[in-house]
């Protein structure tokens, strides 16, 4: 079987879920014998995979470069509706729904009518594709409902988590660390984790909060942290290499995904979990199905600062998995496991 990848950018030139998993993905499909892989976005390729060229182009050159027919696939596996070949060309046209970017930019105080333009776009991509596919049962929702795609083809297949890259390490902190790695975006709720902080602080002194990453928040979440009770203790660390991020984790007593809107999965709590660190995560899209087997006491509900606060506490007072739960069971998430049921699939599709 011959499958042609298109995302958005590798993970390498631009961190973020999408590009994770596109990344991820890519290489479990590679490593399986019955596929023959190809893969194309934007930015620095890994080795067997292409690039379209760098990060820094124009949207209508990056539009254009990424439209050229790929010849010779016998699945198209697209995974954003932007990029990609436009005309079919003998392939099978699967399309990877990981969150509405018309909703996205909405979220982000973008203009409606450029909103508009873009699930028109969105929307045009899914409906070329002969099957979908999801990260949960609520962004499954989301596509029949919002863009009107057929029901009957949508699979949701859960995304893995590299089990070698994200290991369980001895935590040498001797003071409470909590722990968020997120894109400074307003739909992340890392301003509500901010307002939950001030009674953290109150609770516990030593405690240190650790915020990871760059977004169009940033200047807006470092103000709110500035004006808070405590601020020496949040740290605001900007983007970190691999392994500074396992760094971060081994130094952390838990970590928290304080997502308000359009969370397909939320492969960061998985990763937290494969580090061997308890996620306190939103009751947003499908980022409870990371957690709700191992204690559904982890999942809070979005927006809402006091009860985020109140659980943090509990965690910090030891009222949270232990390392080697966190572990076995992100131990069952397997990128092997979701490659086999994206081939299966892909074969379904081919014998029709």
């Amino acid at each position: 079987m011959r499958i042609a990848m298109t995302g958005s950018e590798w993970f390498t030139s631009r961190a973020g879920g999408l590009n994770r998993y596109f990344e991820s993905l890519h290489q479990a499909l590679a490593a399986q014998e019955s596929a023959a892989v190809s893969a194309w976005a934007f930015g620095d390729a890994p080795e067997s995979a292409n690039t379209w060229g760098p990060t820094g182009l124009g949207l209508g050159r990056r539009v254009l470069l990424s439209s050229r027919s790929l010849s010779g696939a016998d699945i198209l596996d697209q995974h954003f509706a932007l990029y990609g070949p436009v005309v079919r060309s003998g392939a099978v046209r699967v399309a990877h729904f990981q969150g509405p970017w018309a909703g996205e930019s909405l979220l982000a105080g973008q203009p409606r009518f450029g909103a508009r333009l873009k699930k028109s776009i969105e929307r045009a991509r899914y409906h070329t594709a002969s099957a979908a596919i999801v990260l949960s049962e609520p962004f499954k929702r989301v596509l029949v409902d919002q863009y009107d795609y057929p029901e009957e083809q949508i699979t949701v297949i859960p995304p893995g988590v590299d089990l070698e890259r994200f290991s369980v390490r001895l935590n040498s902190e001797l003071r409470p660390v909590v722990l968020c790695v997120r894109r400074l975006e307003r739909r992340m709720g890392i301003h509500v984790l901010l307002r939950a902080w001030d009674a953290v602080v109150a609770a516990h002194p030593d405690a240190e909060l650790r915020i990871v990453g760059t977004g169009s928040e940033e200047h807006n979440l470092r103000d709110q942290a500035a004006a808070g009770a405590r601020p020496s203790s949040v740290t605001f660390t900007g983007r970190v290499s691999d392994a500074s991020l396992h760094d971060e984790y081994a130094a952390a007593t838990l970590t928290v995904v304080p997502s308000i809107g359009l969370e397909g999965f939320g492969l960061i709590s998985l990763e937290s979990l494969a580090s061997g660190r308890a996620p306190i995560v939103t009751d947003c899209g499908g980022l409870p199905d990371g957690v709700r087997a191992l204690d559904p006491t982890l999942i809070v509900p979005p927006g809402d600062a006091e009860a985020l606060a109140q659980r943090i506490y509990s965690a910090l007072n030891g009222n949270r998995p232990s390392s080697d739960e966190c572990r076995r069971h992100a131990e069952s998430f397997s990128w092997a496991v979701a490659a086999n049921r994206h081939l299966a699939l892909y074969e379904e599709l081919l014998t029709d």
